[in-house]
């Protein structure tokens, strides 16, 4: 699968007219309706048209994360190999790529985190620029978690259990002093997003709502992997550690941690500065609707494409500690999961793509 630039100067001018948001949390840069015109009755430049473009390759969005990078090419590889499509991708912003989608530059969106842009979604749908066409995984989730051993101990590492009741964000403040905070010794540290994220505003208001403000210091790292590097120390060295993180990602796929637990997520609540657990989205997938005739197969292998939060984790986890791009850990996962995406396609496609994996 080969990889464009962002595609035209044109898409950035049309962008400040269509699109509005910002990227998904995992994304390391940060995871009025009207009608849709009516379809005219084909003729026979259109079917010629519908010909030419049989050697087009279907392209792909990369927004940017390692997971979307993932599910291009998981996808791709049965698209070429079982449908006989050529495929390509072009690379840009969340709002870039779905501008791209919704004007037909793009064809495949295998992650959307519409919670992101929920008004341009929503318009794309409406005036039927898109087809959204299955939910690739509805059980993500972020906010504040502590390593596994902290709580049940590791008797292999001969760590014990020095938190055995923590829970909930709402049980931190008695174990304030087990997280080391070089700043202030009186108070505990926590390690929340990094600066301009939209989960530092959400993590910043939390923590002087559940009054964590008087127990911690809440610490914002320089970057994501400033992040994911502080939990990997603490998880290699058996260190307390108390912080932001979300799912999916190769962090959660390799490491054992616990989500704590907050009030659940109520609308309500959060629409009160984020008073509650962060929501689960839907991560679905789409195509734009020329696709509808274009490709209608690849569309209804599309509608059938279903993975989760852990099983994604797991396949980033194999990218990360191996030290693979997206496409070797896509073979890991089409090896690994034969069970799961055959059900996606007939058998005789399925039988294409398992040859190819030989």
């Amino acid at each position: 699968m080969k990889r464009k630039p962002v595609f035209l100067i044109l898409l950035a001018i049309v962008l400040l007219f269509m699109v509005a948001g910002c990227a998904s949390p995992t994304d390391e840069s940060e995871p009025a309706v009207d009608e849709t015109p009516a379809e005219e009755e084909a003729t026979d430049e259109d079917e010629v048209s519908a010909e030419a473009r049989d050697d087009t390759p279907l392209v792909f969005a990369d927004a940017g994360w390692d997971s979307i990078r993932l599910h291009n090419h998981i996808a791709g590889f049965i698209i070429e190999n079982g449908y006989g499509y050529k495929t390509d991708v072009i690379l840009g912003t969340t709002p870039i790529t779905f501008a791209g989608l919704r004007t037909g530059d793009i064809d495949i969106y295998m992650e959307f985190w519409h919670d992101n842009f929920p008004d341009a979604y929503a318009e794309a749908i409406e005036l039927g620029e898109i087809e959204v066409t299955s939910v690739n995984f509805d059980d993500n989730a972020q906010g504040l978690y502590v390593p596994v051993f902290l709580v049940h101990g590791d008797e292999e590492r001969g760590i014990e259990p020095l938190a055995p009741d923590l829970k909930s964000v709402f049980d931190l403040p008695k174990y304030k002093d087990l997280f080391d905070n070089p700043e202030d010794p009186d108070k505990g540290l926590i390690v929340g997003s990094p600066p301009g994220w939209f989960a530092d505003e959400v993590l910043s208001a939390k923590m002087v709502h559940y009054e964590l403000d008087e127990h911690f210091t809440y610490f914002r790292p320089g970057s994501d992997t400033a992040l994911a590097t502080s939990i990997t120390r603490a998880m290699e060295t058996g260190e307390p550690w108390v912080g932001y993180y979300w799912e999916p990602t190769w962090i959660m796929g390799k490491y054992d941690m616990v989500l704590l637990e907050e009030p659940a997520y109520d609308p309500e609540l959060w629409e009160d500065d984020y008073r509650c657990a962060f929501p689960s989205t839907e991560i679905t997938t789409g195509v734009h609707r020329d696709m509808l005739d274009r490709a209608p197969d690849v569309v209804e292998f599309l509608r059938n494409y279903e993975t989760s939060s852990e099983i994604t984790s797991e396949a980033l986890s194999y990218m990360m500690v191996n030290e693979v791009e997206a496409d070797e850990a896509a073979l890991f996962f089409l090896r690994e999961y034969d069970e799961l995406w055959t059900d996606w396609v007939p058998d005789d496609i399925a039988e294409k793509v398992l040859n190819a994996l030989q």
